[in-house]
């Protein structure tokens, strides 16, 4: 006797058959077509997510940024007040060298204070002070003083990194 195939089975390969043909009304080499599709596309967009990552992982580990504040307009006064006839006068361009943002814009909140220091320190010199280049060091190194004092008073840390003089004219 011969096997002969239950009629029951053979209707229910048909119908699981005709389930697959009838999904998404596509063939099942379209289905497997656009699951390759969708695999190559993550496959694909996977590096671009690593790299992304590695992209905060950088900003995370870099350094600050440092950045110079020019305090503007330019300190312009008069300085060696001793009672001669002559005045003197003295045009002075400040660069704070700052790192963070928080510092800058600590700097930048607390310009009036700094600045009303520095125009009292430039009007305490003399014209010794003012033409001798050693002696124009030893101001720039006080003004840097004050202005990390005034920082220091106003927010707890000096801040300030350095101090420049971008441009020192005196008449």
């Amino acid at each position: 006797m011969g096997q002969r195939a239950c009629p029951a089975l053979i209707a229910g390969h048909k119908l699981v058959l005709g389930r697959r043909v009838g999904m998404l009304g596509r063939k099942p080499d379209e289905e497997s077509n656009v699951k390759a599709w969708i695999m190559l596309m993550l496959a694909l967009s996977l590096p671009a997510a690593v790299m992304a990552e590695e992209g905060k992982e950088a900003k995370e580990g870099e350094a600050p940024k440092v950045s110079y504040i020019t305090l503007s307009p330019p300190f312009v006064g008069n300085y060696g007040l001793d009672g001669t006839a002559k005045l003197k006068v003295y045009k002075a361009d400040v660069a704070l060298r700052v790192t963070g943002d928080a510092a800058a814009a600590a700097v930048k909140a607390n310009e009036p204070l700094i600045r009303n220091q520095l125009v009292a320190l430039f009007a305490q010199q003399t014209t010794e002070t003012m033409n001798n280049l050693e002696a124009k060091e030893k101001l720039r190194q006080e003004a840097l003083k004050q202005t990390q004092q005034v920082m220091n008073d106003e927010t707890g840390k000096p801040m300030v990194e350095d101090l420049l003089f971008n441009n020192l004219i005196i008449q």
